[in-house]
């Protein structure tokens, strides 16, 4: 981290600031999506002319609308109705029992005393007593009487006669349904039919009208559950009547009556009336989204200081993203299209794979999708708008995953063509399922905003790049590979000036990176950085051995002091010069650091013989010790490989005991003990080490000479 960033790491700590940046994190993204998930309002009064048309913000339901609906369909359904066919027979014997009266009360013996009107009378009050019991529906028998008396004075054979008649035409009647409206057209049917019939004498013919009359009843009635129940499944079977997004709910210079006020407040389009679930539901978004990240963040191996520079980069790259959505958002309703195409869909995740990783790449582009769906939308979307989402999202997975093979700078544009065809391919699939119709013009627009929006991507992430390495202190892959060019002007002064420690630097880098990789440290930083651990060399290249071709050493003419100051100052002076051309810190921290605090033995013994009271600290490094995995694999390396040069004849035997040497002598002074390498990882670097050097110096064949 730069010096401002860790001061305030050192006055604040780490806890203090993962949960500030988290928060504005999260409060940029809610602040962004606020308006979009708000909704407008508008100042309406009741009666008024609308100034402006006025679509519906969301989709609600209309329960008036949709409880009027409900209730016109169970009006439609109409009554249920039952037949019983058992009414025939209850109303014959209903027939039965009234002529059954009669028959009882004339059993009396008939002598001339109940011929008298005093006898005629009792019999009538007697019968009249027993059809009350008969009275069973709202129509009561109204016989009077002197249709009683006339019934009474019929013949046993015609007053039997009389029943059957009476019985037949009713049960012919009730064997087929019949409803309450109907029945007076039955009854009707029925006199006139009693009224024909040569079996009814004429006396009696008005008392069976009576009878036959009040014996049709329906027969086919109303089911009140039934009925209940089947309207209640119609109510049931009516979708709700919803306002639609986009639905225009008032034009423009329409009167505002009360219907359309209503539906304005359940849309929540009036300032009277402010929706607060939406705005919840967004903070719960907020809530998920960055527990992601602080889950994805902390399961990471990195240093606390470097999860708060994560933290720093997906800050900023969110809120460059964002705001180049807000500015779409801002003029696209000056354009008939669909103008979110033109969003750089690969430019936050590439921007994010080559500064920090692979997975946090991925959960940065879905996030970015998933922001874009909400703030990127039309005037007739949900809330979240998945084509948006979609294109989003697979252009920056497309760049993440391509970019991930090609890390250098030239290689971009290559990425970014092939993230203009992914967009490309879905503008046709989007163009393709849409239910819309869509003029030449329009189709054209469309699959030109892919490849701009896919060059764009590209062409940010090189702008971009820059600063973010610059205010972060991040040395990305891109960078790296660019620095380990031969035509960089460092490399250049080291191969020109110092051929030999470049042919030495090479070897360690190719000791250093294999050794790395099998540990799963940055082997790409190692060797890059090989390249540049000794360019102090360069201040005086001929005071190192292996630069000195045909000359004499300088170091055997001079007092020990003398060359050691030499020596030791290659190391701070290599970091200096790399600090004055403005190298990244891992670099200069790999010239400054590869050999520790490690003892000049050979000038400090020489020394000694001169002076045994020769203090030795007076001949080690200035360090610091290797802070990291990478620097002291470099540090065993840059020993190992000026040791096998000087050797004769190496054998696989004796690289391996001079590699378990040096290992082990470093081990003991200490040297690994600020970095976080283990003893595993150090017997596997021992073992790379060996078969890298053992294909560097492999046996070979000798022929036999040609005679001459």
């Amino acid at each position: 981290m730069r010096n401002w960033a860790k001061q305030v790491y050192d006055k604040m700590g780490y806890r203090v600031i993962a949960a500030a940046l988290i928060f504005l994190i999260g409060a940029i993204i809610y602040g962004f999506l606020f308006a979009s998930v708000n909704g407008d309002t508008y100042k309406v009064e009741l009666f008024q002319l609308s100034e402006e048309t006025i679509r519906s913000a969301k989709t609600v339901e209309d329960p008036v609308k949709t409880e009027l609906e409900r209730q016109r369909a169970a009006a439609e359904l109409g009554p249920s109705y039952q037949f019983s066919a058992e009414n025939a027979d209850n109303q014959a014997a209903l027939i039965k029992s009234i002529f059954g009266y009669i028959s009882d009360v004339k059993e009396i013996p008939e002598n001339e005393e109940t011929l008298k009107p005093q006898a005629i009378n009792k019999m009538i009050e007697d019968v009249r007593k027993n059809l009350q019991l008969l009275d069973t529906n709202e129509t009561n028998l109204r016989l009077t009487d002197e249709m009683l008396r006339a019934l009474l004075l019929v013949p046993d054979e015609n007053l039997t006669k009389m029943e059957q008649e009476l019985t037949e035409l009713v049960k012919s009647r009730l064997s087929e349904p019949l409803r309450e409206e109907d029945v007076a057209d039955v009854q009707n049917e029925v006199e006139q039919e009693l009224r024909k019939s040569t079996r009814i004498p004429a006396s009696a013919l008005q008392a069976a009208v009576v009878i036959g009359r009040f014996a049709i009843v329906p027969n086919e009635v109303i089911d009140e559950e039934l009925t209940e129940a089947q309207a209640e499944s119609a109510r049931a079977s009516v979708e709700p009547t919803r306002i639609l997004q986009g639905q225009v709910l008032v034009q423009e210079g329409q009167m505002i009556d009360r219907e359309v006020y209503r539906q304005l407040e359940l849309a929540g389009m009036t300032q009277e009336k402010e929706d607060f679930k939406p705005l919840a539901g967004l903070l719960l978004f907020v809530v998920i989204t960055m527990g992601i990240l602080v889950i994805l963040t902390i399961r990471s191996k990195s240093s606390n200081q470097q999860k708060l520079i994560k933290f720093s980069v997906i800050l900023a790259v969110v809120l460059i993203s964002l705001t180049l959505m807000q500015l779409l958002s801002l003029v696209s309703d000056n354009f008939d299209v669909t103008i979110a195409f033109l969003f750089p869909t690969a430019l936050a995740g590439m921007l994010v794979r080559m500064l920090l990783n692979e997975r946090i790449a991925v959960y940065v582009t879905l996030l970015i999708g998933a922001v874009g769906g909400m703030m990127l939308q039309g005037e007739n979307t949900s809330t979240l708008q998945m084509d948006i989402a979609l294109y989003i999202i697979f252009g920056g997975l497309a760049g993440v995953y391509l970019i991930a093979q090609q890390d250098r700078r030239s290689h971009l544009l290559q990425t970014s063509l092939a993230v203009a065809v992914g967009n490309a391919l879905f503008i046709g699939f989007y163009l393709l399922v849409g239910q819309s119709q869509y003029d030449w013009t329009e189709i054209g627009f469309y699959f030109a905003a892919a490849v701009i929006s896919g060059l764009f991507s590209g062409a940010l992430t090189i702008g971009l790049l820059p600063f973010f390495e610059s205010v972060f202190g991040l040395l990305s892959t891109m960078r790296l590979i660019e620095l380990s060019n031969p035509n960089h002007p460092l490399l250049k002064k080291i191969l020109t000036e110092t051929p030999g420690t470049y042919h030495h630097s090479v070897m360690v880098a190719n000791l250093a990176d294999a050794s790395c990789e099998a540990v799963g440290a940055n082997g790409l930083l190692a060797r890059v950085g090989c390249y540049y651990h000794d360019i102090g060399k360069t201040n005086r290249p001929q005071y190192f051995i292996e630069n000195q071709v045909s000359i004499k050493n300088p170091h055997d003419s001079l007092p020990p002091e003398k060359s050691r100051d030499i020596i030791l100052a290659h190391g701070s002076e290599g970091a200096e010069l790399l600090r004055k051309h403005k190298m990244p810190k891992e670099i200069i921290d790999v010239a400054e650091q590869h050999h520790g605090t490690s003892l000049l033995k050979f000038f400090y013994y020489k020394a000694k013989e001169e002076n045994p009271e020769v203090c030795e600290k007076d001949y080690r490094y200035a360090g610091p010790k290797p802070q990291t995995k990478e620097i002291a694999i470099i540090s065993v390396a840059d020993s190992i490989e000026a040791a096998v040069r000087s050797m004769k004849e190496p054998t696989s035997e004796k690289i391996k005991k001079l590699v378990d040497a040096i290992v082990e002598d470093k081990l003991k002074d200490g040297q690994f003990d600020e970095c976080d390498l283990t003893m595993k990882e150090l017997k596997k670097v021992k073992h790379v080490m060996c078969e890298t050097l053992n294909g560097i110096f492999h046996s070979r064949i000798e022929y036999p000479q040609e005679p001459k």
